[in-house]
């Protein structure tokens, strides 16, 4: 059946405010270096008052990936739930665009728009601290059938699992995907994540529910309960499924059925921020999939992709994707 979106994602819809930082303000508001952190409504106002001079820009894991995909000419959708508040106002204008299919009804009550407080140091590293807001509203009721039966791929965010009503709208999500034939991806989006629903996730990935799992270094040894990368790329390769793997400058290592691909990461002109590598190499990754362009160019894309977003402030390309990787991969 001919799909109408290439991959429909579901996830948090939040506005980053990003800042450079030092290692010194980190230590002073106990945040931990290349983590994200949940926090409320009250910690959120007193850290962005504390934060240096920063910019917004328009954020969330699986979003940053539609936007991606999009960018590079793909069919994208996505579902997340902002307030009618002036964020809700700037993330709608921005995914729809870009050219992402965005039509969530906007919540008119409850919390407002979720915003993540980015902390880039002179590292380039990032850490995180996140209000979620509106994004606690997102449920069941959110995924429409028809529209996951539509997409060749259904792209799941790991920091959705929090709130209870996300695990039921990803359940739904799901199922639907699998009854229309479709594929289901996962990505494990954080350590945080993993170490706090592991047995969850192991579930999920080992019970048929999801198809393609992207996961970086940290995230796939914390899946195992490992410190070794090469014991959780072996489980990792025993669950039967597609898994992409990022290691930073070291590359990514892709598994699917008897296949195994060791690639070198694409370096950017000069490194800003990573804010958003994990994202965009799975927009490059899936859009490679749904072009059937096969593991290893899919992941050479997926690099590019990457090596662009990290190359300058904020989670979203700056460039249009598709010309700017056309003959590269």
């Amino acid at each position: 059946m001919t799909a109408e979106f290439d991959v429909l994602g579901i996830g948090n819809a939040i506005v980053d405010v990003l800042a450079p930082t030092d290692d010194a303000f980190l230590d002073r508001e106990d945040l931990v270096k290349g983590y994200m952190t949940l926090i409320d409504a009250e910690r959120a106002e007193t850290l962005y008052a504390r934060m240096p001079a920063g910019v917004e820009a328009s954020g969330g894991s699986a979003a940053n990936t539609m936007a991606g995909l999009a960018s590079l000419g793909g069919r994208a959708a996505f579902v997340g739930r902002v307030r009618d508040d002036a964020l809700g106002q700037v993330f709608a204008h921005d995914i729809r665009a870009i050219g992402v299919d965005f039509a969530t009804p906007v919540a008119t009550e409850g919390p407002g728009t979720a915003r993540c407080l980015v902390m880039v140091t002179p590292d380039a590293q990032r850490t995180m601290a996140t209000y979620l807001g509106a994004c606690v509203g997102l449920g069941p009721d959110d995924v429409d059938p028809v529209k996951v039966a539509a997409a060749s791929i259904t792209y799941l965010e790991g920091y959705l699992w929090d709130p209870e009503n996300g695990k039921a709208a990803f359940r739904k999500a799901i199922a639907c995907a699998h009854e229309a034939g479709r594929r289901v991806a996962l990505s494990l989006s954080d350590a945080f994540c993993v170490h706090r629903f592991r047995p969850e996730f192991m579930e999920l990935l080992s019970d048929g529910g999801v198809d393609i799992l992207f996961a970086n270094e940290t995230e796939i040894s914390a899946l195992f309960e490992t410190g070794d990368f090469d014991t959780a790329l072996q489980a990792t390769r025993c669950l039967g499924i597609t898994a992409a793997l990022t290691r930073s400058e070291k590359g990514s290592v892709i598994v699917g059925g008897d296949e195994v691909h060791v690639l070198d990461a694409s370096a950017p002109e000069k490194l800003v921020d990573t804010t958003g590598a994990g994202d965009l190499f799975a927009a490059g990754f899936l859009f490679g999939l749904t072009r059937d362009l096969g593991l290893a160019r899919s992941a050479r894309l997926g690099s590019l992709c990457a090596a662009e977003v990290i190359g300058h402030y904020g989670p979203r390309p700056q460039v249009g994707l598709a010309e700017h990787v056309s003959g590269k991969y």
